[in-house]
This record gives C-alpha cells, structure tokens and sequence, in this order.
C-alpha cells in the first residue's frame, strides 16, 4: 500500500480479495458488499471488505468505472508449496486509462491515456505543450506537441479517460484542464526529462534512435512519451510487445473541432446523452470493432489536406458505385474480430484458449477478403487490399495447438490439440488411461482373491483404494494394507496401486503444467508477429470505414462533393443528415441551398420565427462541410466545398455555475474564441449572439461583432439572428446578405415552411409560437397588447448608417414618458417656427418632463 498510496489495494488472502481501512469503506460503497471489522488489538478494529477471487472480472471493472485506481496485489507461489507467509506483490495496475477488461472498454471507442509535458515551469507562459496518448487495449501510440491554447480542446476531442501529470505542475495543468473529465494522475517529477524519456522509447523499441518514428526532433513531445511509456511498464510489470511503435502526429494536418462545435453539431453524442441522434450514429456501417473506433477518429479529427480527402472520396465512390463488391467486403470483415485487442490480451498475457481461436478465425478470413479486392481499381482501395498479410504461419501455428471447440479457461484442461507434443500427448494416456487400468486391476485382484465382490474405488482424502466386505475378511492377502474401516467393509492399498496413484496424480499436475507452458509459448510467437496483426487491423479498419461511408451513401442518396482549394461553398439542396433519419414516416426534410463567397457573399444574416429551423439550417451546412473533409458524401444534390481550417459553432444558452459563470459570460467566451483564433479560411456559425443581455447592449454586440467579422476577419459566416435590426448590415457592408426562413400566416396561426430563401423576417412570431406551447389566452392576449404598444414606439435603431447610442435609461415596458413626449413634438413643425421659438421650445419640454 506504501507503493501505492493512490490506488485502492486489493489484496489476496486465499480464495478471497481483500481491501483494508480507507479502501475498504470505498469498495463496500462503489461494490454494494459488506463491510465488516476485525480486530487487531491496540491498534483497534480494522474495516474490511472482499469478494472471492473468481469474482475479480466481475468487481474490478465496477471500481474502475467509478474512477478510482486498483492495484492487484497477487500471490506469487502456490501456497501448497509455499514455506512461511506465501510471497505477493502488485501484479497490474488497473485505471480508467489503462484497462483490457471488455467491461470496463467500449467496443466501438478508444480507451486513451495520455501524458502532457509542458515547456516551461512557468506554464502561462509556455507556448508548447508534450501530448502523447496511447490506447494500451490496442497498441496505438501516439504524440505530438500542442500549442498551449489547443491543449484542452484537443485532450477533449480525444476524449482521453485518464491524464498523467507532473506533481510540480499539477496546479497549472489543472486551470488548463478544468473542464476535461477525465481522472488526473501524477507522476514524480524525476520522470519527466527528455533524456531519461528518449532512452525509454529507444529501450523499448530497441532502436537506435527515435528518426523512424518522426521524434528525433521533439522536445517536450518525446518528454511526454517517455512519461506514458514509464507509467505503463510501472503499472503493468510486462514490456508490453504489442506497444511496436509510436506515430508523431502533427495537429496541422487536421482541423481543430472545439468541446463547443462537437457538442452543438452532436458529431458523436447527442445532446440528450448516448449516441443515437448523433452523426456518428448515421455513419455507422461498421462491421469491425476496430472499423468503429477508426470512424469515430475521422469524424473526430477532419483533413485538411486535399489529396487524402480525395483519396476516400474516390474510395467510397467506387464502393457506392459498386454494390457487389460493397456487400461482399462487408459479410467477409463481419467476421473478423478485433484483432487489435485480442493481440494486446494475447501478447500481455491475459488471453484466454478462445481468444487465441477468435484470432485464428479473423486471420483466416484475409485471403477470402484479398480475393474480393482484387477487382477495386481506385488507388486507396487497392493499395490497402495489397498490404493485407495472410500471416499462414500464424494461423497455421494456432491451428495446430488449440483444439476447434477450447473451454473457457486454461485451467479447465484439454486445450492443446492431441498430436501438438508427444510428451502431453504420453502424459495423457497415463492420466486418462486410469479408469482401463483399474478395470483390469479390479478383475486381476478378484481372480487372485477369489472375492468375487471386491471393487476399487477412488475419493478425494484417500485416493485410490480396494474395498472388500466384512464377509471376505479372511481371504485378503498379506499385502493388502489397511486404510479405512466401513460399517460393513474395508478399505486397502497396495504397493502398485499406491505407485500407481502417484503416477497418475503426478501426470494430471504435469499435463496442466505442460499445457501451460505449450499455451504461452504459443502466445509468445503469436506476439512476435504483433506488428503485422496491428497493420493487418489498421488496413481492415480503413476498408471498413470506406464501405461504412458507402453504405451510408447509398441508403441515404448522399452525393459526392466536389472539394477544391477555394474559399467558396456552395450547397445545393443541402439536408440535415440527423433529423431527416428522425422525421416520422411519410415526412421529408424540406432541401435548402446555401452560397457562401468571401468576396460577395461572406455573411449571411437569417432571420426568422423560433421553430422555422433557423438553427437545423446552421448546422446542416456545418455538418455538410464536415462530412466533406472525411472524404464522405454528403446529404445534399451537389455540393461545392471549398478547404476549410476549422469550424466553429456559437449556439443556444447555457451556464457553467461551477466555475461562477452566467449564460451571458459562458457565450461571450465562445464569441471571444471565435474572433481570437478564426482565419479567413475558417467556417463561422453563429446562433443567436448577445440573447443574454439587455436588448440595446446585445445589438451592440451582435452588430459590432458582424462587422468585425466582416472587416477583419473574412470567413464565411453564417449568423441566425432575432435582431432584425442586423438585416440593415446588408446595405452597409457589401458581402453581408439577407435570407430568412419562409412561414405563411393564416389569422393568428402561422405555419413554418423550413425554407431558406432572400430577404428577411420583420418579427419573430414569438407570441404565435408561445401559444403553440400551450400558454393561457389570457396571457398571450395581454403579451400581444403590450408588443403593439411597444411595437407604436416607432424605435428608430438606424438612419446614418450606423447603430446610435442607446438612450439613457432604456425602453421600459411599463414607462410610457417618452411616448407623451413624443406626441407632443408631432405639435411641433419646425419648417415654420424661428431658431429662438425652437429653444424656447426645448426648454419648456425640458421642464415640463424634467429632463436634465
């Protein structure tokens, strides 16, 4: 426990695990099992909680789950054999990071943990950060350097359950990562030292130097490797043979998509919570587990370079194009495992005799699946299909260990296939061949005897013995030796059967020993081929992928965009690939264009009532643009894509109350992000800006903003809007434009068309809408009062060409001074009265309203 003082210790005691004082009132809660005491004289009464140890996969992963860290402290001997107290130590370590169970791991997701190195001590000040991440499940290692400012958003994309720390920068890493979920680890400061975490990586990849792997040149970058690497051989006391490399990534080549665009655009969770109603969800074809998660990466982490978004375009094309092919690769890889994680339980040791057969099984499907590729033609396809490894040696090798139909666990026994090894295949005969041989012992003993009654028996205390009723007592030999008295018979050994028993008793221990060593060699050599295995997954993932983005394709009439380097877009009836899925049956979704121009049209300006689909339209022109850069169809007739940087979303209203933060603060953070790291190349979309303030102070900022973002900036934006006030912005700023959605209104009733066309709304429907929701009359009828009495203010918000400063105070509903004074300037013609009558004017105005 000193070793481990963060960790919750479960320790072996016999049959049972385990957990002592402070751990053990943490397991009686998480686990819902007893807590009882024992005493430990003048030290007092010691709070204990266990569960036997065949429940170990059952209750680990339920303490794993709620966040703690469990050490498994084993025994070392068997306690048979074991002179004194039977020796124990730690054996794993298992976090929320670095977990194999399948109970504790999502199929269809990575499992990362991952280290940050910062650059500096002072880490305000730092403008680098080390990341490296690493799914242990898998093998996939990875690390980069990050700009200090992406570091969260990029952890947060990568949806990292556990992050290693350095102690001396815990407090800094934590203001960086407030609003990361994810368990923080740290780790002593001596581990964080590019030389000590350089030779590490050498160590354990047996090179010479890190240039193979695109590291040489990194800093903190290989800082943070280095930590990951130590933490993983610290916690899981193997080498780990499947870890065979580490890829340096460079975050360039990838557009950043922010905590606040992927939980707005629901890109893999919806906002309700789970995956349904999420993009990911309609996506999803995948016929592998490691085709599921690679999927998730694409949509997670969108290129930004041409050529390898053209590549899957072309690859998913022909798929589409080819129903065939398409359907047939799909039923071949529906039988493949997850070769990435049954390599790492395989090559770690935890493996099970099916697993190893799920493997063989996967690997043998490879030819069938190169067969079926031969006839692709497009580049990506065939290149993936080419690289594919049959690995019959592999095969071949398990094959001939494991029998077709191996129990559950290696100690259940008869794994290894008869004929594999002469010496099991000898030990065999001696074991099994006992019940033959105590037939033939039983009628050798009985013709010497002449008791025609004896039988030889076998149980558990005594062992093999030969059982002759009190009626024949006379007639047992003189070397019959006397073990067990009946009520009505005894019970003998003899010398052979004795010599025997031993025999057969030492051939049932030995042949699970054999077993074991035959098993675990065979799990030895299935590593050493674990380089191939993982290429043989990544190929298999991409090619699961593509016929996943196929199917989609198909199913749902997407088209194939055309991406280009310009800085245009436009989408030609665009539909929302989420919600059209929803709608009920014999509803479609209403298709709507967008053109967007950095040097015509860069802005558009929507207005439009609540419910019309203002903010569905926003997102579906987002969603579009990011299907395109994972090289996918997308859901629209056509689609032009110009190369964007990054995408960004401002929508709805929420508040962070734990960090002190109202709705207001929470959005203008967003707005601040926005125009702080935006380029001209970047895709803006606004969903209302300003909401959470007084009326005047939100135009303010909704127009100011507009203008920046038009003069300084230059992306294209799209901005949803109820301040119709902004549609002035049109004719001030020439590549702002104006489009409304399309409502038709019948009395008081209005119904909403979900059409994006030119110009723009004059007001929000807000009381017809209140009313929808079920509002009393009486209410909304006194809320239609008082908007026409506002509405005869005659509020005059532009004449000069920009936005004038509100007046003090601002409009009250329930103060109606300014109006009489209105009136009382309609008396006033100042075409006929002089300079001096139009002061004597003012002045008595001035009095009689007490105006200062």
């Amino acid at each position: 426990k000193a070793k481990h003082p963060e960790t919750i210790l479960l320790f072996r005691m016999g049959d049972f695990f385990e957990t002592f004082e402070e751990d053990a009132k943490i397991t009686s809660r998480v686990l819902g099992i007893t807590l009882t005491k024992r005493g430990n004289g003048a030290a007092g009464e010691v709070p204990l909680a266990g569960f036997p140890h065949h429940a170990l996969e059952a209750y680990l992963p339920k303490l794993v789950r709620a966040g703690y860290r469990v050490a498994v402290c084993e025994q070392l001997e068997d306690p048979k054999f074991a002179k004194g107290i039977v020796k124990r130590d730690v054996i794993e370590v298992v976090t929320p990071g670095v977990a194999f169970s399948d109970k504790v791991l999502d199929r269809a997701q990575n499992n990362f943990l991952a280290s940050i190195a910062l650059s500096s001590p002072l880490a305000q000040s730092a403008d680098l950060a080390g990341c490296a991440w690493v799914d242990i499940s898998t093998g996939e290692f990875y690390a980069a350097e990050v700009p200090l400012a992406r570091l969260n958003e990029h952890l947060a994309g990568l949806g990292v359950a556990e992050v290693l720390v350095q102690k001396r920068d815990d407090a800094a890493v934590a203001s960086l990562l407030a609003s990361l979920k994810a368990l923080r680890t740290r780790v002593d400061d001596w581990v964080f030292h590019r030389d000590y975490g350089y030779e590490a990586l050498v160590t354990h990849f047996r090179t010479q130097s890190l240039k193979g792997f695109g590291l040489e040149d990194l800093t903190v970058g290989v800082v943070a490797a280095g930590a990951v690497l130590h933490y993983l051989q610290e916690t899981q006391r193997s080498n780990l043979p499947h870890l065979r490399r580490v890829v340096a990534v460079d975050l360039a080549e990838t557009i950043v998509l922010d905590p606040s665009t992927k939980r707005n655009l629901e890109i893999t969770a919806a906002m309700s919570g789970g995956t349904d109603g999420s993009l990911f969800s309609v996506l999803d074809h995948s016929c592998t587990p490691m085709g599921g998660r690679m999927l998730k990466q694409w949509v997670h982490h969108p290129l930004k370079q041409l050529e390898p978004i053209q590549r899957r375009l072309d690859g998913v094309a022909e798929l589409v194009s080819q129903d065939r092919q398409r359907i047939g690769l799909q039923e071949l890889l529906s039988g493949v495992g997850d070769l990435e994680r049954l390599l790492a339980r395989i090559a770690t040791g935890r493996s099970g005799p099916r697993e190893i057969l799920a493997l063989r099984h996967s690997l043998e499907k490879i030819p069938a699946i190169i067969q079926s590729g031969a006839a692709l033609r497009t580049t990506l396809l065939t290149e993936l299909v080419a690289k594919l490894d049959p690995l019959t040696g592999v095969v071949a090798q398990i094959a001939g260990a494991v029998v077709d139909e191996p129990p559950a666990t290696l100690a259940d026994g008869g794994v290894i296939r008869a004929g594999f090894n002469a010496d099991l295949d000898e030990l065999r005969s001696v074991a099994f061949g006992a019940k033959d041989w105590i037939a033939r012992l039983q009628v050798t003993e009985r013709e010497r005897t002449g008791i025609t009654s004896l039988k030889v028996g076998f149980n558990n205390v005594f062992g093999y013995y030969l059982e002759i009723t009190n009626t024949h007592k006379d007639k047992v030999p003189s070397d019959y030796l006397r073990k067990q008295t009946l009520t009505n018979a005894e019970r003998y050994i003899t010398p052979a059967l004795k010599e025997y028993e031993d025999k057969v008793m030492r051939a049932e221990e030995r042949i699970q020993q054999l077993e074991a060593e035959l098993f675990n060699e065979l799990r030895k050599a299935v590593a050493a081929a674990a380089n191939e295995i993982q290429e043989n997954a990544r190929r298999l993932a991409q090619l699961d992928c593509l016929s996943s983005l196929a199917q989609t394709a198909v199913e749902q009439r997407y088209a194939r965009p055309e991406v280009d380097a310009s800085m245009g877009l436009e989408i030609i009836g665009g539909r929302h690939p989420v919600i059209e899925r929803l709608l009920p049956p014999g509803e479609t979704y209403q298709e709507n264009d967008c053109r967007l121009d950095p040097d015509e049209a860069q802005i558009l300006i929507i207005t439009g009532p609540n419910m019309s689909g203002k903010s569905s339209y926003l997102r579906q022109v987002g969603l579009i643009v990011l299907l395109a850069h994972i090289g996918s169809f997308v859901p629209a007739a056509s689609a032009r894509v110009g190369l964007v940087d990054r995408i960004y979303t401002r929508v709805g209203a929420s508040d962070n109350i734990a960090a002190g933060e109202s709705t207001f603060l929470v959005e203008m953070h967003e707005a601040a992000h926005i125009v702080n790291t935006a380029t001209k190349r970047s895709l803006i979309l606004l969903d209302e800006v300003g909401r959470g303030t007084s009326t005047f102070d939100g135009i303010s900022i909704a127009w100011a903003l507009t203008e920046y973002l038009h003069g300084r900036i230059g992306a294209k934006t799209l901005f949803a809007t109820h301040y119709h006030e902004l549609n002035e912005l049109s004719q001030i700023l020439p590549r702002v434009r104006n489009v409304k959605v399309d409502v038709r209104e019948y009395g008081d009733k209005v119904v909403f068309l979900h059409r994006v066309v030119p110009g723009f709304a004059d007001h929000s429907y807000g009381i017809q809408v209140a009313q929808m929701a079920g509002l009393p009359g009486e209410l909304t009828s006194r809320a239609t009062e008082i908007l026409k009495n506002l509405e005869s203010s005659d509020l005059v918000t532009h004449r000069s060409g920009r936005v004038p400063s509100p007046p003090a105070p601002q409009i009250s509903l329930f103060e109606m001074r300014e109006d009489r004074l209105r009136e009382a300037l309609r008396g006033v013609d100042p075409n006929v009265i002089t300079p001096l009558e139009a002061l004597q004017i003012i002045a008595r105005l001035k009095k009689d309203f007490d105006i200062e």
